[in-house]
């Protein structure tokens, strides 16, 4: 064979191999989009009192992909990105990831869903930790708006007719004075726990609409008597609460697999009596 007749095969099977890989999608090669970041218009939804559920919708051209919310919580559509705020847990922060199709970058944005909430963890009745305090809008040290000026907490009772002792002008809980109250009976016993559901309306921008949060606790006479489960549920929730707008989750958490499921809700309140 010639070297001329080398050279003409090799072309030939150079462009066979360049259009068998342009073809094999049945459509030429896939150009990933440019990059694009979900923005909401906004950072931070207030539960509005309506008829129909409030939906919050992507502010620019919604571009083919795939959307996740972390932690679980929050509702929203995969294929859009259209958040339902009044189908979502309230009073966190979550991170929005967006994949585009014929992409694999991962961009980024942070909405905080206005609310209360509770931090997980072990509460000792022997210490200042008796008083449980509420957490407005994700960030420890928040002044819940409206106290003594309209927002109401455990309205229709549902935790004070059962023991479980809030504020109704603040949503704070006493711990203490809920065991007094027998929610875990007159002898309490180690690994009692008992869910709540704590109805508020906060006077914001949310025009004090009706809001509800699940609360659980959970009872131990020492910190030697807490079960390895108890453990496994703060662990699991590691990550779960964002502390700053632009997605800075807690220095204990960095090293969490933000990929993993995580249910931040509801805040499990471990008692533990001394």
């Amino acid at each position: 064979m010639t070297l001329r007749a080398l050279i003409t095969i090799i072309i030939i099977m150079s462009c066979a191999i360049v259009s068998c890989s342009k073809n094999a999608d049945g459509g030429g090669s896939i150009t990933p989009p440019a990059a694009f970041k979900p923005n909401y218009g906004d950072s931070v939804f207030f539960l509005r009192q309506q008829a129909i559920d409030y939906i919050v919708t992507t502010a620019q051209a919604t571009v083919s992909g795939v959307y996740s919310g972390f932690p679980e919580g929050i509702e929203i559509d995969s294929k859009t990105g259209a958040i339902n705020v009044s189908k979502s847990e309230m009073g966190l922060r979550y991170k929005i990831s967006f994949v585009a199709d014929g992409s694999k970058d991962t961009s980024s944005t942070v909405v905080l869903l206005s609310g209360i909430n509770f931090l997980d963890g072990f509460y000792k009745l022997t210490t200042a930790d008796s008083i449980l305090k509420p957490i407005y809008n994700g960030v420890a040290g928040n002044a819940v708006p409206g106290i003594n000026n309209g927002s109401v907490f455990d309205e229709g009772s549902g935790c004070n007719s059962a023991g479980c002792n809030v504020n109704i002008a603040s949503g704070s809980i006493n711990l203490a004075q809920t065991v007094r109250n027998a929610v875990f009976g007159s002898t309490p016993a180690n690994n009692d726990r008992h869910e709540f559901d704590l109805n508020y309306r906060i006077n914001d921008k949310s025009g004090k609409a009706l809001n509800t949060l699940k609360v659980k606790l959970y009872y131990f006479k020492s910190m030697n008597d807490v079960t390895q489960e108890a453990y496994d549920i703060i662990a699991s929730r590691q990550g779960t609460i964002f502390r700053e707008a632009t997605g800075e989750i807690s220095a204990s958490a960095r090293t969490m697999n933000a990929n993993k499921a995580a249910k931040p809700r509801p805040p499990c309140i471990f008692i533990v009596a001394q």
